[in-house]
């Protein structure tokens, strides 16, 4: 007993001297450290950097991180150094109980590029626990018939610690009837007996107490102890036997509480008191007794607590049957746990990047973890997102899913992104757990500004105020931020004549146009120019668009006649022969207007005259016209006032005086001539025809007046011969007629005959004669007109 105790003893030392090297080791799939539990917070544990081959750097820059199942944070990282410290002390009794050996599992997550390396912290047990009886007396009742050799079951001690630490032998207290034998009981154990070395005799020790020591293997070892208090019985010569001495039994984890899992029998042959059996727990550890209850009379075992697959698989139950006479069997019930799928799988986000800028190629969003705590088909897992998404999911190891874009976003069609991350088990019912990760898109200058139309017409009336609005463009950006904010400008014009600084000006914030001085419709009609936007993003992006501006005439030019003209040395004087019917044409007003559309549109009004009912005025053409026929009591001499009026708001007009004079020469019917052709294009000209024409009329009778001049000098050297008789030589005047045509004030054409008045001197005097036929000469009898 000595030698396996110094042999034990020997064993442990060197077992806990390794546990307080904690030497780690890493293979190409795991790194693997150790450490000895209750160790100090802050202990070095490894250098990381060193032993995957990284530069201190270099775990700083890929954001180096430690990510493990266990809720709390049992290790730290130093970025700097590369260090793995400690963070706390470990109890490895209250993180992995029973279980051997103890690993904490846990991963080096580095990015940029996405690595993950494996690694395992063993937990080293120490000799922190001492051996403990959860019964401090133990009672047996002995016959005083039982031979020597027979074995008594005893209630085994606890020890939380495992291996060299854990519980590895047990004594008695000194005495000449009993010592202990200690076997294997399985899954590690020992279990004690107390072995009968003599019979016993009551009458002369009717009951014993003796001391059970427990020892364990660790240094200095650790010990518990309990009383066993012996009672000696009379002859009890038949212990209970049960009808199988191995119970299985396999129950759903969801099994309720308070259901009967299975029900033990045993028998005794003897009868009485000795023949009474009472069933109970034997080597019952405290997990058992608080999962499971026995009716010690029926054997029937029950529920007491929820099972939980996830926690013991198997549960390994040893039931004694003890009669009245002391004597007992023991049979095993095995439990095994079925699992049901009662964990949903879970969601353990382990870096998000967000926001992420737009047309970035393929991108890392986000690594997470799927875990589930069930087994089989219910531990797998299935995880999808939305395909109408641009993102998808790709696997990578010991579960880990990263999330990434598909393609380049566009923050202009979707500024956020919400994705649903659904993971699914493959249990029965299927288990779902969501989780929503939300991505915001940054934005890049990637829309140039577009203005609301390609080209825009704005309209400004002349004679404007200056720095008058007369329009806004406007342009938007699908951008957001400073790559939205558009600065407007004019753009240099494509006319090098036109001076666009000095009439228009542009506010670069919000794109309101405004006229710099007034405008002159007469001088300038309309023009064009370009406007440009541009946003705030860098590069700039810009765009541009056509104004056009329309200036839009006012009335403030009034008529100006052209014909007759007013600012002649002499006034102008028509001719009216009395003999001329209602609706004569006496002459025609020609006036213009430099403004334009309505405001040029001109009427004509008679205002004062000699006689007022002998005239009238065509208000659209301005033809001036008789209205009857004239008589010898008319004066000679009508002067006409006329108004010559636009149709502008408010209208402006001008005034024109025609002095008529009646001649009494003329006489009906007038001589009829071919009709010059007239160009139906005529009715159509512009003003510039009329001009012509009324330069063409003027040259025209400044040219007759010079022929008259010159005929009347021929007249008088004429009249000594023939006083009064004008023979008009044809050499001098071919046809001896002077054409006044249908261009001139008159609406026909006349053939007039023209000499001198007789008399010896020369005067301004002259003589019109009557109409004359062609080809005949006659005399004039016309009176003098002064």
């Amino acid at each position: 007993m000595e030698a396996r105790l110094e042999q034990a003893v020997q064993k442990r030392q060197v077992l806990l001297l390794c546990v307080f090297l904690g030497a780690s080791w890493a293979s190409a799939e795991q790194l693997q450290y150790s450490v000895a539990e209750e160790t100090e917070r802050g202990t070095f544990l490894a250098n990381l950097a060193k032993d995957l081959g990284l530069g201190l750097g270099e775990l700083s820059a890929r954001e180096a991180r430690i990510v493990s199942d266990q809720n709390t944070r049992f290790l730290l990282l130093s970025l700097l150094s590369g260090e793995l410290i400690l963070n706390e002390k470990l109890d490895r009794e209250e993180l992995c109980g029973p279980t051997e050996p103890c690993v904490l599992t846990f991963q080096l997550l580095l990015e940029r590029p996405l690595q993950i390396y494996r690694a395992a912290l063993h937990i080293k047990d120490i000799n922190d626990n001492s051996p403990v009886f959860l019964d401090k007396e133990i009672h047996l009742k002995i016959s005083e018939s039982t031979t020597p050799g027979a074995t008594f079951f005893l209630e085994r001690a606890q020890d939380s610690d495992v291996g060299t630490n854990s519980l590895s032998n047990y004594t008695i207290s000194p005495n000449d009837y009993f010592h202990i034998h200690v076997h294997g009981g399985g899954e590690g154990t020992i279990l004690p007996e107390l072995v009968l070395d003599k019979m016993l005799d009551r009458e002369e020790m009717p009951e014993f107490t003796l001391t059970l020591t427990a020892l364990d293997g660790g240094s200095p070892p650790r010990s518990g102890t309990a009383l066993v208090q012996i009672l000696v019985l009379d002859i009890n010569d038949n212990s209970p036997q049960f009808v199988q001495s191995l119970y299985k039994v396999q129950s759903p984890e969801n099994t309720p509480v308070g259901s009967l899992i299975v029900t033990v029998s045993a028998r005794d042959l003897d009868t009485g008191s000795y023949g009474q059996i009472t069933y109970t727990f034997s080597y019952a550890t405290e997990r058992i007794l608080q999962t499971f209850q026995i009716n010690s009379t029926s054997g029937d075992l029950y529920l007491k607590q929820e099972l939980n697959y996830e926690a013991i698989q198997t549960y390994s139950i040893t039931i004694q049957a003890r009669d009245g006479g002391g004597l007992s069997g023991k049979c095993t019930v095995v439990v095994e746990v079925m699992d049901v799928n009662d964990n949903p799988p879970e969601f353990l986000l382990s870096s998000l990047n967000s926001p992420i800028s737009e047309n970035s190629p393929e991108t890392v969003v986000a690594v997470f973890k799927i875990r589930d705590r069930d087994s089989g088909n219910n531990g797998k897992t299935m995880c999808s997102i939305a395909n109408d998404l641009p993102f998808v999911l790709k696997p990578s190891v010991e579960n880990f899913y990263t999330l990434v874009t598909e393609k380049p976003l566009d923050r202009e069609s979707n500024t956020e992104y919400n994705i649903t991350i659904s993971v699914t088990d493959l249990g029965t019912p299927r288990l779902t757990t969501q989780h929503t990760i939300t991505v915001q898109v940054s934005d890049i200058n990637d829309n140039a500004p577009a203005f609301t139309q390609t080209s825009y017409t704005l309209f400004v009336h002349e004679n404007n105020s200056p720095a008058l609005h007369i329009g806004t463009i406007s342009a938007t950006d699908s951008d957001s931020g400073s790559n939205a904010h558009i600065t407007y400008s004019l753009l240099p014009p494509q006319d090098p004549q036109l001076a666009l600084d000095s009439l228009i000006s542009i506010n670069a914030n919000n794109g309101q146009l405004f006229a710099l001085r007034a405008m002159d419709y007469e001088a300038l009609q309309a023009f064009e120019f370009h406007v440009g936007a541009t946003d705030g993003g860098s590069p700039a992006l810009s765009s541009q668009a056509l104004v056009r501006v329309v200036v839009l005439d006012d009335n403030d030019n009034a008529p100006f006649v052209l014909y007759p003209m007013q600012n002649a040395s002499a006034p102008c004087t028509e001719l009216l022969p009395r003999a001329a019917e209602p609706g004569y044409l006496v002459t025609k007003v020609v006036a213009v207007d430099r403004d334009s559309g309505q405001n040029a549109w001109l009427s004509f009004q008679l205002l004062k005259a000699t006689e007022p009912g002998l005239f009238s005025v065509w208000a659209h053409n301005g033809e001036v016209r008789i209205t009857r026929l004239l008589s010898e009591r008319d004066v000679p001499k009508h002067r006409l006032v006329l108004l010559v009026k636009d149709n502008g708001d408010p209208p402006r007009s001008a005034s024109v005086t025609l002095h008529v004079l009646l001649v009494d020469g003329f006489s009906q019917p007038y001589l009829t001539l071919p009709e010059v052709a007239r160009d139906p294009a005529q009715e159509e000209d512009e003003l510039t025809l009329y001009l012509v024409i009324a330069l063409a009329s003027v040259s025209s009778l400044f040219l007759v007046s010079v022929l008259l001049f010159i005929g009347v000098r021929l007249c008088r050297r004429a009249r000594a011969a023939s006083p009064g008789v004008c023979f008009v030589p044809e050499e001098h005047f071919p046809g001896h007629l002077v054409d006044v045509s249908g261009a001139g004030t008159l609406s026909q054409n006349y053939q007039y005959e023209v000499c001198l008045a007789g008399g010896a001197g020369i005067t301004s005097e002259f003589k019109f004669l009557s109409p004359i036929a062609p080809n005949f000469l006659t005399e004039s009898t016309g009176r003098e007109i002064e």
